[in-house]
């Protein structure tokens, strides 16, 4: 919880840097220290699970927490969208300070310590280090990692491309884009909900075979699409959206079964997770976006080798993940 406050504490007071910019030096430099505090949020959410919740529980937590996220990409730009026309870009950052400061005060009044049981070690930076390389030499915990990190690639790709894409190539308005690439966001919500309702009955494992194969299927289409010469921007997210809701089976319940071996170091199996996902999703989203041309095919070729590599990788690895199971 400590940790958590200070993550706030520093997106708050980064955010309102932001706002009171007057250089775009100081933007960016407020932003990344807007992200350093965020991404507090990010791993320590997966931790408070992980503390009180294992197992096929802990995977439902997970696609609930998912589902959320999911809405974010939705409501986020009609939201800046109508701050930004009514009161300019300012005030969007002070919307997100408000928010920073509304989170942390919640985090005081209602969420109780979870780590019950502290690891001795003092936190160092060679005990940190110590951690990783004990992850890192898990087979589950690598298993679920690579599993995560594919799947995150996929959508990262698709971040990186659709707007030109959907815009330049296939001739959407910024307005048609904003309600298109919602289907893609609805896609990972309702993957993360349905997930969250099957994952008590089929495990864990069996949930992300699930959402592997969706994964796939959504990868495959779209090359499909872009093979037949179909330039529809509603057609192409459909099958992005099928990719992202096969993504809502397998996120969550990676990330939980990344996370069950290591109940005393929750904290630091899910900083590593998530460094580990946002590296190979920026290095995935950089190839993308660099190698774009006049055609969709990066894209599609990228989707799709996530999602079938996502599915190949879950059944090659099935023994050394059972071996972790609860």
């Amino acid at each position: 919880k400590p940790v958590l406050m200070a993550g706030l504490a520093i997106f708050s007071v980064a955010t309102f840097l932001c706002a009171l910019a007057s250089s775009v030096e100081m933007l960016i430099a407020a932003r990344a220290l807007q992200a350093f505090g965020g991404c507090g949020g990010v791993v320590l959410s997966r931790a408070v699970v992980r503390d009180l919740y294992s197992g096929a529980r802990a995977g439902r937590e997970m696609s609930l927490i998912g589902a959320v996220m999911g809405l974010a990409p939705i409501i986020a730009p009609v939201a800046g969208g109508v701050l930004h026309d009514m009161f300019g870009w300012r005030s969007t950052f002070v919307a997100l300070c408000v928010t920073g400061v509304a989170l942390a005060a919640i985090a005081i009044a209602l969420l109780p310590e979870t780590l019950k049981h502290r690891v001795a070690e003092p936190v160092t930076i060679g005990s940190m280090l110590r951690s990783f390389r004990t992850f890192l030499h898990h087979g589950s915990y690598c298993a679920h990692l690579g599993l995560a990190v594919l799947c995150f690639a996929g959508l990262f790709a698709w971040l990186s491309a659709s707007s030109f894409v959907l815009q330049n190539l296939y001739g959407l308005s910024p307005l048609a884009f904003g309600l298109v690439f919602a289907i893609g966001s609805a896609g990972y919500t309702g993957g993360s909900i349905a997930a969250a309702r099957v994952v008590g009955p089929l495990g864990l494992d069996r949930t992300i075979g699930i959402g592997s194969a969706a994964m796939a299927a959504g990868g495959v289409l779209m090359l499909c699409v872009v093979a037949s010469g179909l330039r529809s921007g509603v057609v192409l997210t459909l099958a992005m959206a099928v990719y992202l809701a096969g993504m809502g089976f397998v996120l969550s319940q990676s990330i939980a079964g990344a996370m069950q071996p290591f109940p005393e170091r929750a904290g630091a199996a899910s900083s590593l997770l998530g460094f580990m996902q946002m590296t190979g999703s920026a290095i995935v989203g950089a190839i993308v976006g660099h190698l774009l041309g006049e055609s969709a095919w990066p894209l599609a070729v990228t989707v799709a080798l996530m999602g079938c590599g996502c599915l190949a990788l879950w059944a090659a690895t099935r023994r050394v993940r059972a071996a972790s199971a609860p």
